[in-house]
């Protein structure tokens, strides 16, 4: 197992030492854990959100293009349409 040093002041240290019945290490090593999983689950969150700004922009050009084609048409005729490409 890797071995990392940290420094701290006498002051910590000497209550530190005072409950000295803590396992120290175990409490760093925990600790530590716990941030690394907190940063990984903020990594995992921003992923989402980017694959969903991904699909809203997607979207968005569909529906911009969507416009495109039918704006302005009644929906009568729009469904017309769809009607006639499927059948086709």
């Amino acid at each position: 197992m890797p071995t990392i040093s940290i420094r701290i002041d006498e002051k910590l240290k000497r209550k530190m030492d005072e409950l000295s019945y803590i396992n120290w290490s175990e409490v760093i090593r925990r600790k530590i854990e716990e941030v690394v999983e907190e940063e990984e689950k903020k990594r995992r969150e921003e992923g989402k959100k980017k694959k969903d700004l991904k699909r809203i922009n997607d979207a968005s050009l569909r529906s911009y293009e969507f416009f495109l084609n039918y704006g302005g048409k009644k929906s009568e005729e729009t469904i017309r349409e769809w009607r006639d490409k499927n059948w086709q």
